[in-house]
């Protein structure tokens, strides 16, 4: 007897599993701070802890991609679910650098494996508009469930909870997931087409691909290395922290909500363009500015960075179609990457620059935001390169018609 397949149980859960994957963005932003003070790390330590996040991530999305098809996507859940657990459990009960960059990394992987196994699973059970629909619904809680996690975050540090009590929170949508998808009858997979891996490969190697490949290295750093960094650099600003980025992502998801007009009136390189504008504006008033304003340069930077990762994806959907669901996943997999081989470097940046300005004779606070800014003013190079980037592939395609493909 055929089980009937609960589309609705099995959406919720993987939402929940994505606000699992945006908790552990938001709250481990929020508690650097507190990790490098019980553990004496230094910021480019806190870096090499916020890259395994980064690591885990895009090795797990790749072989997810690669055996979806293979193992099913209760199997990948499965595997999530484990890594979840046990980097929320190493965290909370790490005993100095080794056990936090090994628990980040297991968060990262069942991060990795969520985005592996939802997307096509919601891919597999909606068809036509309904399935734009609902993608567009399911990726709307990465950033709003950062705007959760970020206020969590602030309320139990202002409220005096330790680091490990915020932690713990992670594990609430990590168990309502599990219990959600347990029992379930899942979708069978749809075997792609005609278009196999030898043709997905043959198509990464066309030069559009080589192109946006490189650029998304670029959008990944530049909308993650001001976020992840946020509670480090702007603490000492007069602006709180976990605001400025709830206040971010909220933008985002808004953003990300009314995508479809914005994509329409400018087309994709228009909007990849103005994203660039917007996202060098944005990491240069958070660079000169503090108290109130800060808030502004947030809703700036949002406004920049939001449509990065959706338009660069389907960027590949439709410049690239022969790459598949695989390009999907090498794109999103050197996006997380970047980030990953970038955060120790900014890290390194914040103690370079802390060591120059004690130097100077700051001292407190007033060091704090010196470093910080001069950090954000050489983040700038990023967006900086990709206006100089979407230039080029704004006057490259303008005479073509991206192929009409499902949005993913």
């Amino acid at each position: 007897m055929t089980q009937t397949i609960n589309k609705g149980a099995l959406f919720n859960a993987s939402c929940l599993a994505l606000i699992t994957t945006a908790f552990s963005f938001s709250i481990r932003a929020g508690i650097l701070p507190q990790l490098g003070d019980s553990f004496g790390l230094s910021a480019e330590q806190l870096g090499f802890i916020n890259s395994m996040w980064f690591l885990g991530f895009p090795i797990s999305m790749i072989l997810g991609g690669l055996f979806y098809h293979i193992v099913g996507p209760a199997n990948i859940m499965r595997i999530a679910f484990v890594t979840h657990t046990l980097g929320i459990l190493l965290t909370i009960f790490a005993d100095g650098y080794t056990t936090l960059l090994i628990s980040t990394l297991f968060i990262g992987f069942g991060n990795g494996c969520t985005e592996a196994a939802c997307n096509p699973l919601i891919a597999d059970m909606y068809s036509g508009t309904t399935l734009n629909k609902m993608l567009n619904r399911f990726h709307m809680w990465f950033p709003g469930g950062i705007v959760l996690g970020s206020l969590v975050s602030k309320f139990m540090t202002d409220g005096g909870f330790t680091w490990q009590a915020q932690v713990w929170v992670m594990m609430i949508p990590t168990i309502a997931y599990a219990v959600l998808f347990f029992g379930k009858a899942f979708p069978k997979p749809k075997v792609e087409g005609a278009t196999s891996v030898s043709s997905n490969f043959k198509a990464m190697l066309s030069p559009v691909f080589i192109f946006l490949f490189v650029c998304m290295a670029l959008t990944a750093i530049s909308e993650f290395g001001p976020q992840q960094w946020v509670g480090l650099i702007m603490g000492s600003s007069g602006a709180s922290p976990m605001l400025i980025l709830a206040l971010t992502t909220g933008v985002m998801a808004v953003g990300r909500f009314f995508a479809g007009p914005v994509v329409k009136a400018l087309g994709q390189t228009g909007v990849l363009l103005g994203g660039a504008i917007f996202a060098a504006i944005g990491i240069f008033l958070f660079s000169t500015v503090t108290g109130p304003m800060a808030y502004v340069a947030a809703v700036i930077f949002a406004i920049g960075v939001c449509y990065f990762w959706p338009v660069m994806v389907g960027a590949v959907a439709q410049r690239v179609p022969l790459s598949g669901a695989l390009g999907m996943s090498i794109i999103g997999g050197v996006g997380m990457f970047s980030t990953a081989i970038f955060q120790p470097i900014i890290g390194g940046w914040i103690d370079a620059s802390r060591a120059t300005q004690s130097a100077a004779g700051l001292a407190g606070d007033a060091l704090e935001l010196a470093a910080g800014q001069e950090t954000l003013q050489k983040m700038l190079l990023f967006p900086g390169i990709l206006i100089v980037l979407f230039i080029i592939f704004f006057i490259w395609q303008k005479g073509s018609k991206p192929v009409t493909a499902a949005a993913h």
